[in-house]
């Protein structure tokens, strides 16, 4: 999701307007993550504490992302790279708590997490028509949007792996989507790396 796309345009990247919706997403963020950890240690879901998880990862990379704005092209092109590989390790972390919890775990309360699942959705929404311009932008940019983009799908997962606990009285739907959120992750990484390198290549915006 996100490659073979082609864009011409380039966002101004320091303007006091993209400053604010930044902080607006940040403050989105950081509050759901602190809701979601709760949830996740109220319903024993791996698929909540993984969405919490993500929630404050994104809270952190946008705030790289706003600390870099004035920066030159290769210092927003390196910023991404790191968050690439952040998101690369979360996908790694999460693959690796879906086994354990495959082994060990316990069937989570369906109902808290669809519930939660669906606050996420709406925080996140709210945050991808703001971020929605930045889909355009340099590599810096265009990580803060697959970021959210792919939250709200997460958010959708967790919803559809509450109603699968509940219908199969069982962890693995909860295990499945844990799983997609990590491949996800890795699918993103991916693509931000892709733009970031063609950026510290030729000197100017490009995209994956």
């Amino acid at each position: 999701m996100g490659a073979g796309c082609n864009h011409d345009t380039e966002i101004p990247d320091d303007r006091p307007e993209i400053r604010r919706i930044l902080l607006i997403v940040i403050a989105i963020n950081a509050a759901m993550f602190v809701v979601e950890v709760v949830a996740s240690m109220q319903s024993g879901s791996l698929a909540l504490l993984s969405d919490s998880l993500d929630f404050a990862g994104d809270a952190a990379t946008y705030a790289i992302s706003l600390a870099v704005l004035s920066a030159s092209l290769r210092v927003r092109s390196w910023s991404a790279i790191v968050k690439a590989g952040s998101m690369a390790l979360f996908g790694l972390w999460i693959l690796g708590a879906a086994i354990r919890a495959a082994i060990i775990g316990d069937v989570p309360d369906a109902t808290t997490m669809s519930a939660v699942g669906g606050l996420a959705l709406v925080a996140n929404l709210v945050s991808v028509l703001f971020l929605l311009r930045f889909r355009t932008g340099d590599a810096n940019l265009r990580s803060v949007w697959l970021c959210s983009r792919n939250d709200a799908i997460n958010n959708v997962a967790v919803i559809l792996a509450g109603a699968g606990v509940f219908a199969s009285a069982s962890r693995w739907p909860d295990l499945a989507v844990a799983s997609i959120m990590a491949l996800l992750a890795f699918w993103s990484a991916v693509s931000v790396l892709r733009q970031a390198r063609h950026e510290l290549r030729h000197g100017a915006p490009g995209h994956a």
